[in-house]
């Protein structure tokens, strides 16, 4: 069965990218995208069978930030979270942003930019796991 992604990533360039590396890494998943952290959270928040295995959550981003994001997520109902597990996927390698990161229950890993076809398949087959 497909995985569903959900990728949370203000910059076009960077969606696209990860669509490409996830669609052609060999596992199948279905790909949902948002450039605002508010619409994604929305969108789960909306429906309890929203049926997201894996975010892909973006840092640094305009008005929420993906910190700000983690702290709604997991402010949601369980029914609202599901299944999913998150991965930061972001261009900051700074150790500080990857132990805060590592503070929050949801997140089981953290990728940094850009997101190579084997990474890809790496973090699709763990969520399978």
């Amino acid at each position: 069965m497909p995985r569903r992604v959900m990728m949370v990533d203000d910059s076009d360039s960077d969606l696209l990218f990860t669509r490409l590396a996830l669609q052609r890494c060999g596992v199948p998943c279905e790909v949902l995208g948002f450039e605002r952290a508010q619409d994604a959270l929305d969108h789960l928040a909306a429906s309890p069978d929203h049926g997201v295995d894996l975010i892909l959550l973006d840092i640094n981003m305009p008005v929420m930030d993906g910190f700000a994001f983690l702290e709604a997520f997991e402010a949601l109902p369980p029914a609202h979270r599901g299944s999913a597990v998150v991965a930061m996927l972001s261009s900051s390698s700074d150790p500080a942003d990857r132990a805060r990161a590592g503070g929050f229950h949801s997140v089981k890993g953290y990728l940094t930019k850009p997101l190579g076809k084997a990474e890809a398949a790496a973090v699709l087959q763990d969520v399978a796991a």
